[in-house]
């Protein structure tokens, strides 16, 4: 990870290397080129590429001069020295202060309070630097509410200037990535009627997914949000005041006198269809934090190319791939002076930056253009909440009903050699099958969302396009030969450590594969008569995009 000033160049002087099932009408896709870009992006000069940092603004500049290496038309920010490659963000960032964060419970015997890491975890309120919020409890299920899909759990209770007790998820056998969804918009619910804040605990099936530990070790992350052109912060739910996860001995401490208890709650919750009945408790919580914010400036880089139909030139197609990654680990009390802590982010995510500059590289050079124009996007601030995504799908470079979907790349692992792929949201409209088919002649299959319990389809850059109405997938390397073992090991080790950097044994072969895989998707979705659809009756495109039009499925 050394050498960067010669890697820039590398690009231009690899040999192509063909691959098998290539048809005659498909560019070359090297292996080298692709080993080449994630060599620049994972370097350690660029100290993990954190947003907002120095590393990423090296990165963000090295994506944009591949774009006008090969012709592309920069579609960020316009000013007075016309259009640039950067779509800026400036962005909120904020962080506790010295005075350790409390949430105390009274109202049911000896008050019981709990320090901010240990069994709660607060949130921040940068609207609030000095939060010192004290209510009463009403505990509401699951917190949901869905007429399509029966849920309703605020029937009969009353909120308003109160904090919310919510269970974590969703209902079992509530189909994943609709319960997802619905998850991560508890906060508005809340808000909508009355509530001031929301605190949460875990069913035992969110407890297996995400265990106490794992959660607290994300305890000391900043928070972000990004910051309008008018200079306003975004906020899903300003009106919530305060927020916390509680770990059982608060959450216990909450249902003190309660009519029903913790382990009866996840009993019934655990039952297939489960859905605990609210009630109001009768405690109350006062939640004090400190915290200080700051404004910071990240870059989406932005390309066209331009179509080549007449009539079908003024739609787009969005290639995405997130450029940022976490940045350098903190020191811990013990390490060694030499320990590695640069979280290079190899594989998250440059190599799906490798990949859509190397997809960007065939379109721009093809002598066939494709008839749609597409749009190459590199944005930022995917790990701090997919910021830098959701920014540029509310403040696109052209209309958003000119977009018509979105593949994102994050994080294809090639580990191995993959025979497979998945496209996260594939059965929610037409991209499934023009996967699928694009995919074919290279012996790839598309196979089935393997971890459904992980909700990956609202936890990537698409979504922000879904959330807009256009219709995206996630594409990934699949399970197959190999794949499996790959992603267990690859997500139980390197995955957001050190450990993802060019020291791994990536198979560049599968890199340069994958580029073709995507080509043939892009290209697909450029080319075809028809843009993609989403499906009839789908949950997604009904609640999104309830006016376009859909397809039979």
């Amino acid at each position: 990870m050394n050498r960067l000033a010669l890697l820039a160049a590398a690009s231009a002087l690899v040999l192509p290397v063909a691959l098998s099932a290539q048809s005659p009408a498909d560019p070359i896709f090297s292996p080298a080129a692709v080993r080449a870009h994630v060599e620049f992006l994972a370097d350690d000069l660029l100290a993990g590429r954190d947003t907002g940092s120095e590393g990423h603004e090296i990165a963000a500049r090295y994506v944009a001069s591949q774009f006008d290496g090969l012709g592309l038309k920069p579609a960020g920010d316009a000013g007075a020295n016309g259009v640039s490659w950067f779509q800026r963000i400036g962005f909120q960032k904020t962080e506790f202060g010295q005075t350790p964060a409390t949430l105390t419970v009274s109202g049911a015997g000896e008050a019981k309070r709990f320090t901010h890491a240990g069994d709660v975890l607060v949130g921040l309120n940068a609207a609030e630097p000095h939060l010192d919020v004290t209510a009463p409890l009403v505990f509401v299920g699951y917190g949901l509410e869905n007429k399509r899909l029966g849920l309703d759990d605020y029937a009969g209770l009353d909120v308003k200037g109160k904090i919310v007790v919510t269970l974590r998820g969703y209902p079992k056998g509530l189909p994943s990535e609709e319960g997802a969804h619905l998850s991560a918009t508890k906060g508005k619910i809340a808000e909508a009627h009355g509530a001031i804040g929301m605190l949460s605990f875990g069913t035992l099936q969110s407890m297996k997914a995400r265990p106490w530990a794992r959660m607290v070790q994300m305890a000391d992350e900043p928070d972000f949000t990004w910051v309008s052109p008018e200079g306003v912060p975004f906020e899903a739910a300003p009106g919530l005041r305060a927020s916390a996860a509680l770990n059982d001995s608060a959450a216990q401490a909450l249902f003190a006198g309660a009519p029903t208890t913790i382990a009866a709650i996840r009993k019934t919750a655990d039952k297939a269809g489960g859905k605990p009945k609210g009630f109001a408790l009768k405690t109350s919580v006062t939640i004090r934090a400190d915290s200080v914010s700051q404004r910071v400036t990240s870059p989406n880089v932005v390309a066209i190319l331009p179509g080549s139909d007449p009539k079908l030139k003024d739609e787009y197609v969005v290639l995405s791939a997130h450029l940022d990654h976490i940045g350098v680990s903190p020191a811990k009390a013990g390490d060694p002076a030499d320990k590695d802590r640069i979280n290079n982010g190899a594989l998250d995510n440059g190599a799906g930056i490798a990949t859509m500059l190397e997809v960007a590289r065939a379109m721009a050079q093809s002598p066939d253009k494709p008839r749609r124009s597409i749009i190459f996007l590199a944005s930022t601030g995917e790990e701090k909440g997919l910021l830098g995504a959701d920014y540029y799908a509310r403040h696109p470079s052209v209309p958003i009903k000119q977009i018509v979907g979105n593949v994102d790349l994050d994080m294809p692992l090639l580990l191995y050699p993959f025979t497979d792929v998945i496209a996260f949201g594939a059965n929610h409209s037409t991209l499934g099958p023009i996967v699928a088919k694009a995919v074919a002649p290279m012996g790839v299959k598309l196979s089935p969302d393997p971890m459904p319990q992980e909700t990956i389809f609202v936890r990537s850059d698409h979504y922000m396009f879904v959330k807009q109405g256009v219709p995206a997938v996630f594409l990934a390397t699949g399970y197959a030969n190999g794949g499996e073992k790959a992603w267990g090991d690859f997500l139980g080790g390197a995955y957001h450590h050190p450990g993802d950097d060019m020291n791994q044994k990536i198979d560049w072969d599968a890199g340069a594969r994958f580029a073709q895989a995507n080509y043939r998707i892009t290209r697909a979705m450029a080319d075809g008569d028809t843009p993609p659809l989403w499906f009839a009756q789908d949950f997604f495109g009904d609640l999104f995009a309830p006016d376009a039009p859909k397809a039979p499925k």
